[in-house]
């Protein structure tokens, strides 16, 4: 963590603070505040007599002060809100997800029976997005399935929700890596270059657009990496790695066995406003340091949107490039990897012991 990310969490942290101690119920759901004297977690405006300031942490949920080894405190019974709040966010995905047009702020937040500023607040707690991001990636979702089944391209764009095909197009590359004809066909007259090599983590597949890398994917069994390629591209161009490819590849095997070497590759990162925001900040930890998902939360300004940041962890197609094996849970522990967490186990170490020889 930098300087200015201390700089800004200490601020945010001396805010809490001060609600804790006026025990300001607007905070309630905001946030909580745990003991670690007492290994206790309790709501801003917990009657019980207030802690020493240097034994106080502070936590955006209920699941991520016990992840990291609190209990909730009995007098104030923070997590029974945060549990009633998860369920009223829960239908109100609901409604979001089979709505034609989403439903606004007020009716979603009527139907939960809050407050507009509160729902608001408690979805982004809770989904670690808007209402109004939630509902644009079930429309970016319903278009990705539409696409195979629908007439044309502009019925897809239109029947997922879209007032205007133009409101689609705008991001379309960048979810989907190619135009959108292009992803219906399949990946027809797309051509992508791959290649599948061997490594001290068992089989790599690397694949390239013309913008870039744009896959790197590991696994013990080098069938199940081609199969899934094709299965995603199935109409694509696949061409096999010429001697400039190979190099490149070269350099991911070169990255795992000696991760001194560095990894400096151009990418053609597919993926939402969203997700492309944290892998920026994941390709920011430099080697043999880590992040919690929380950090990274905060370092690209949404504080609350730590599972969030751990879906779009795992939405990563591009390993080690995008070193999403550098984040780990609150508590320290290892969290799951899409590649195997024994691998993630293997880089860590390696990239550990790199950094520890460069000192």
């Amino acid at each position: 963590m930098d300087g200015q990310t201390k700089a800004r969490t200490a601020l945010e942290d001396d805010a809490l603070w001060r609600a804790v101690t006026a025990r300001d119920r607007r905070f309630d759901n905001r946030f909580v505040y745990c003991v670690a004297t007492t290994g206790v977690y309790c709501r801003p405006s917990c009657p019980s007599r207030l802690a020493n300031r240097e034994n106080v942490r502070f936590y955006p949920t209920c699941q991520e002060a016990e992840v990291s080894g609190y209990r909730p405190c009995k007098r104030c019974s923070p997590n029974e809100a945060f549990s009633r709040d998860v369920a009223k966010i829960v239908r109100a995905c609901r409604l979001i997800e089979r709505a034609d047009v989403p439903p606004t702020l007020g009716e979603l937040a009527r139907s939960a029976g809050l407050s507009p500023s509160h729902f608001q607040r408690a979805f982004r707690r809770i989904v670690g997005v808007s209402p109004k991001r939630y509902a644009l990636a079930q429309k970016h979702g319903r278009v990705i399935t539409l696409l195979s089944r629908s007439a044309t391209v502009s019925d897809a764009i239109f029947d997922a929700g879209f007032n205007s095909s133009a409101r689609f197009y705008e991001s379309s590359s960048k979810i989907l890596g190619m135009t959108p004809s292009k992803f219906r066909a399949g990946g027809a007259d797309v051509e992508l270059y791959f290649a599948i090599a061997q490594s001290s983590l068992g089989a790599i597949l690397v694949a390239k657009s013309a913008k870039g890398v744009c896959a790197i994917s590991l696994d013990d069994d080098p069938e199940i990496l081609l199969r899934d390629f094709q299965q995603k591209f199935p109409h694509a161009h696949l061409i096999g790695g010429d001697r400039e490819f190979e190099r490149m590849v070269g350099q991911v095997i070169s990255f795992i066995e000696t991760p001194g070497t560095g990894l400096e590759l151009p990418l053609d990162i597919r993926g939402t406003a969203f997700q492309q925001r944290v892998w920026k900040a994941l390709c920011d930890i430099p080697l043999g340091a880590t992040a919690s998902y929380s950090e990274i939360a905060k370092s690209i300004g949404e504080p609350k949107a730590a599972r969030a940041v751990a879906r779009a962890c795992a939405a990563n197609s591009i390993a080690l490039a995008v070193p999403c094996h550098r984040v780990l849970r609150t508590d320290g522990a290892l969290s799951g990897y899409r590649w195997g967490i024994e691998r993630k186990r293997a880089l860590l170490q390696r990239e550990a012991r790199t950094a520890k020889n460069r000192k």
